[in-house]
């Protein structure tokens, strides 16, 4: 159920990058605008001062033509976004993992408190620039919560690979994703219950892992659940190995408050989200567990 993290991997901790309102993508338009008027519209002054006015006029409208023509061009993609807002970059959790039933992928994300305006953009296939933003355009599949809000997931129904970025809004910016890497077909990620071992012999449980069949992963994400689904902890690794409630190996916390202790006899949840650097899930394990 997660995502994107540190600035090597996810950016949320890395620097974030404002980018100006305005300040992107004039000069693609000004070549657009240059490409439209096919031959230089020259005024001389032999055809008198009316014919000069009347040039004057024509250019100017083409310039409002034109300005308006690359806004249309430009609706509904993480370029119109870009002119329109100020950017935070890398500054989202975000990540993607196949559906382990059926055709769709999962981007996740954690929003965090006072985020809103949850956007996704996708570019059509995956030999593109990433990190164009006139490569994006939005798209708007369901929006779903993952352990009871803390989370959320899109559900998407893609074919072919791509490249994918989701935003939100946060104290008056627009905060944008790294890119994240679908790779459904090539590597669908492993659903692998198995891989996990739990030491629950006290209120502190040991949960060690290993990788399935892809190598590759950058991080891990753990979810220490309720039998109601509501997140307790979640933490991040780069070990195969964590302890409830123990920080001592996390790189990235997204706990909120301190956690409650573990009772006897009571059913819990580990989700276990091996992430590579381009934000695909390799591998999802998830068991249940109760304290002896």
């Amino acid at each position: 159920m997660v995502f994107s993290g540190l600035k090597a991997f996810f950016g949320h901790y890395g620097s974030a990058l404002p980018v100006q309102k305005g300040m992107k993508k004039s000069r693609y338009r000004l070549a657009r605008q240059a490409r439209r008027l096919k031959q230089p519209l020259l005024c001389s002054v032999r055809y008198g001062v009316n014919f000069s006015r009347f040039c004057i006029f024509l250019i100017a409208f083409l310039v409002m033509v034109g300005c308006s023509t690359d806004q249309l061009d430009d609706a509904g993609t993480l370029e119109a976004l870009a002119d329109d807002s100020e950017l935070v970059l890398g500054n989202v959790i975000a990540c993607a993992a196949s559906d382990e039933k059926n055709e769709l992928v999962n981007v996740f994300l954690y929003p965090r408190e006072g985020a809103s305006n949850i956007r996704y953009f996708e570019t059509e296939r995956v030999d593109v620039n990433e990190n164009d933003f006139e490569n994006y355009t939005e798209i708007t599949p369901p929006l779903l919560d993952v352990f009871n809000g803390f989370m959320k997931r899109f559900e998407v129904v893609v074919s072919n690979e791509r490249w994918v970025v989701v935003t939100f809004e946060e104290a008056g910016k627009t905060h944008v994703s790294n890119p994240i890497r679908l790779k459904q077909n090539t590597k669908p990620t492993e659903y692998l219950p198995d891989n996990i071992s739990i030491e629950s012999g006290s209120a502190m449980p040991i949960f060690s892992w290993v990788d399935g069949a892809y190598d590759g992963t950058a991080i891990y994400f753990q979810v220490v659940s309720d039998a109601q689904n509501n997140l307790l902890s979640g933490t991040y690794t780069f070990d195969r190995s964590f302890q409830y409630y123990v920080l001592n190996n996390v790189v990235l916390n997204v706990t909120k408050g301190t956690p409650p202790t573990l009772q006897n006899n009571v059913s819990y949840r580990f989700s276990l989200l091996a992430v590579s650097a381009d934000n695909w899930v390799n591998q999802f394990s998830e068991i249940t567990f109760s304290l002896d």
